[in-house]
């Protein structure tokens, strides 16, 4: 199984997992900055050199080797359950990629016609319900985490849980996880907590939002978004970060923490 989703600096001066939706991009290239003292030209998740990434296959006996003797600090960040999915929907789902296609081919079409979505025409660009709409991808998420179909559960919905815990499972540990929504205060903790070869000056960092401008901007608050229903449809999905994470469930509209992470409780809740 190994450490996939997993990147680590050249220098080996901190290891990260990837968790998709939760600033990732902005992370990959103040990684990369720390190591060469400039960023990568293009999207980070698109380099082949320059950053160890699990699924360079030269990468893997260092990042394993690493990870299994705990190193280099380790770290990984999160983000709200009801924001991150509505992310992905407006990115991922109505979204036009950054190769000028649809996310996974025949993906959109198989949900305009199993599910009743829609996704602001071919461009992404036409109005839309998308409160319907979203709510019907909810339905479309619950059945690929819950039954795998119509097809396996995809990485940018699936339960941030899942991903934190291969990391534990397979042997490693975390020390630090925080919050997309106090992105400074946390990357500014794992920085300290290092020695880069480059210094990292957070405040001047702009940040990578590689899914920007795929698609429609979003028309409602987030709490609009959530009826009775799609938050049970949330809560059977999500449970677990929620829980672990410190999300408030009962309240849609609140996008920050309620508490503080537990990384005890993490490690031994994931790693069973």
């Amino acid at each position: 199984m190994g450490f996939p989703g997993t990147w680590m600096t050249e220098s080996e001066s901190v290891v990260y997992r990837v968790v998709p939706k939760c600033a990732c991009s902005t992370i990959g290239q103040i990684m990369f900055y720390s190591d060469h003292g400039r960023f990568f030209d293009g999207d980070i998740h698109d380099s082949k050199s320059g950053l160890h990434k699990w699924s360079q296959d030269d990468s893997q006996p260092l990042i394993e080797r690493n990870v299994l003797s705990h190193k280099s600090y380790a770290f990984t960040c999160v983000r709200n359950p009801y924001t991150r999915v509505l992310s992905s929907f407006f990115d991922k789902i109505c979204g036009i990629q950054r190769n000028g296609r649809r996310y996974r081919g025949n993906l959109v079409p198989l949900l305009i016609q199993k599910y009743g979505i829609e996704v602001g025409g071919e461009d992404g660009k036409q109005e839309f319900d998308q409160i319907k709409s979203f709510r019907r991808f909810l339905l479309f998420t619950r059945d690929t985490i819950r039954w795998r179909r119509p097809m396996e559960p995809d990485i940018h919905w699936s339960a941030m849980a899942g991903h934190v815990s291969t990391f534990i499972v397979n042997g490693g540990r975390y020390d630090n996880i925080f919050w997309t929504e106090k992105f400074n205060d946390g990357m500014q903790s794992v920085l300290d907590a290092i020695e880069t070869p480059n210094t990292v000056d957070l405040a001047n960092i702009p940040r990578f939002n590689e899914s920007e401008g795929h698609g429609p901007k979003r028309a409602h608050p987030v709490e609009d978004y959530f009826d009775d229903l799609s938050m049970h449809l949330v809560k059977e999905i999500y449970h677990r970060d929620f829980e672990l994470f410190k999300y408030d469930f009962d309240n849609p509209g609140n996008k920050m923490p309620i508490g503080e992470i537990d990384l005890d409780e993490v490690h031994a809740k994931l790693g069973e």
